[in-house]
């Protein structure tokens, strides 16, 4: 039989977990497989709790990251089925006050370019990175975000423009993308444990912990809470559950004699729209494209559908081959791992008869300019998975022989600062100097001369400079703050308010 086969192809993949797991010091992991439809692999590695010695079983949640986008992308071609939206007609359409700071992509923007990345933004994470608005004032700011690259021009991943197609979808069917979601998808999928925020996630009975590695050792951090920005990535699942997801991703939309989403629009889904960046370029994915929610790539010849996720302690990679009928999802609790990567690719290997690649050898040395496995340190994460937010190590680092004295008054620089899209930011005093607070994110300040601070933003293990404009008379006016990393990007100017 065909499935005692492919059975046996995995012999040895519980030692190869394992192994993972003590190489990338990860601190738990769950792995499902599914082929022709029938669930051949469904285990629980290492703990969900590390403190607490409880271990990882099918039926623990975990935060799977962007691998929600794929979801947001299903309900909008639900309502492409029911004829309430077309991909390809302007969002000014549905939502007249939908503005960009674009003109051009203000009236020409579609829920497909949002859908694929082509908006001409750059990321902004910072605008919605731990901040307390709402889902409709984050959409509202987009109008004062400056794209870095011409409409269409070019493929930048964008977590804004997914939470803003959510909130497209949501308006349409006058309810939420969240209530969207759970009655059209998780509801006849039968994924009952599946919930949208890792506050609720918390009051379940099997959930997993999140984990960093610091000075070597597993530590545990804190839960981030994405609910604003939920359908670029808030969703919490576990192995019984995605493999129901894997399922309709495999049958073309149809589950359990229900078609849920027509075959046409699902092809629309898993079909290339853009060419993207990947990690993975090399003779096995010589060439990548996005999809509508999903990385449409060749994997070693055959067509490899997939996408990754990563959140604070959190990491995902959810995979299918369509012509094989193959599925394949790997869910982690600790920060930034490449684990779902390299059991995914091993995991594909076997399952197509191929001599496995070393994938954990090649990530190494994509991640560490040549080092071997164990010496690399993946700190990283958006190289492999473009949502990923990294959470660097928490002490300051600071080299106290390169402080310089301040030039002006420290009085000169506090105050609030305010810009239209990112909201405000407060430059306080502290007993040891000036600390600037945005988002409720403290960063500390180091004066290194002519007005200008290297700042620490701890949680994304950066070091950036705030440049201060001041008068004669030792008024600050604004701040200049390079947030964005992308090439063509202008600094953030922040002005101040009192």
């Amino acid at each position: 039989m065909t499935t005692t086969k492919h059975r046996s192809l995995l012999d040895g993949l519980d030692e190869f977990v394992a192994g993972q797991l003590q190489t990338w010091k990860g601190v738990g992991a769950a792995v499902a497989v599914i082929h022709k439809n029938e669930v051949i692999w469904q285990k629980g590695y290492g703990y969900r709790d590390l403190e607490s010695k409880l271990e990882v079983t099918p039926s623990t949640l975990f935060a799977i990251g962007s691998s929600t986008k794929a979801f947001t992308a299903t309900t909008a071609a639900m309502l492409v089925d029911q004829d309430l939206l077309k991909w390809d007609m302007p969002v000014k359409t549905y939502m007249e006050e939908f503005k960009m700071f674009d003109p051009v992509a203000t009236e020409r923007l579609t829920i497909r370019d949002m859908l694929c990345h082509r908006s001409g933004l750059p990321r902004h994470e910072m605008v919605w990175y731990n901040s307390e608005r709402t889902r409709e004032q984050l959409v509202n700011a987009l109008q004062y975000l400056e794209p870095n690259e011409d409409f269409r021009n070019k493929w930048q991943y964008q977590n804004l423009m997914y939470m803003t197609a959510g909130y497209l979808v949501g308006n349409l069917k006058e309810t939420t993308w969240e209530k969207l979601v759970q009655d059209h998808l998780f509801k006849p999928l039968g994924m009952t444990s599946s919930l949208f925020s890792v506050e609720e996630m918390q009051t379940q009975p099997d959930y997993a912990v999140p984990y960093m590695e610091k000075d070597d050792e597993n530590v545990r951090i804190p839960y981030r809470n994405i609910d604003a920005v939920g359908p670029a990535g808030s969703i919490n699942s576990n192995l019984e559950d995605m493999i129901a997801w894997l399922r309709l991703q495999l049958n073309q939309g149809q589950y359990d004699g229900q078609q849920l989403v027509s075959k046409e629009q699902m092809e629309v889904l898993h079909s290339p729209q853009m060419p993207c960046d990947s990690p993975f370029h090399g003779p096995e994915m010589p060439i990548s494209t996005y999809g509508l929610g999903w990385i449409i790539e060749p994997y070693r010849g055959h067509s490899l559908i997939h996408h990754g996720g990563a959140i604070d302690g959190f990491s995902s990679q959810v995979a299918f081959l369509p012509e094989e009928e193959i599925g394949i999802v790997v869910l982690c609790n600790t920060h930034g791992s490449i684990i779902p990567y390299t059991v995914t690719f091993n995991i594909i290997d076997r399952l197509l008869g191929m001599e496995p690649v070393d994938w954990s050898e090649k990530m190494a040395k994509l991640m560490s300019g040549g080092e071997s496995a164990e010496s690399a340190v993946p700190d990283t994460p958006e190289a492999l998975d473009p949502a990923a937010v990294p959470v660097a190590d928490t002490e300051e680092k600071t080299d106290n022989a390169n402080v310089v004295s301040l030039d002006r008054p420290v009085t000169t620089y506090a105050g609030i600062y305010y810009h239209a899209g990112y909201g405000e930011l407060s430059i306080q005093l502290k007993d040891d100097g000036l600390q600037a607070i945005f988002n409720e994110i403290d960063m500390p300040m180091e004066y290194t001369g002519n007005d200008t601070f290297s700042v620490l933003l701890v949680l994304f293990g950066l070091k950036i400079t705030f440049t201060f404009q001041v008068d004669q008379e030792n008024n600050a006016h604004s701040i200049s703050i390079p947030f964005l990393m992308e090439p063509g990007t202008k600094p953030i100017e922040f002005i101040k308010k009192s």
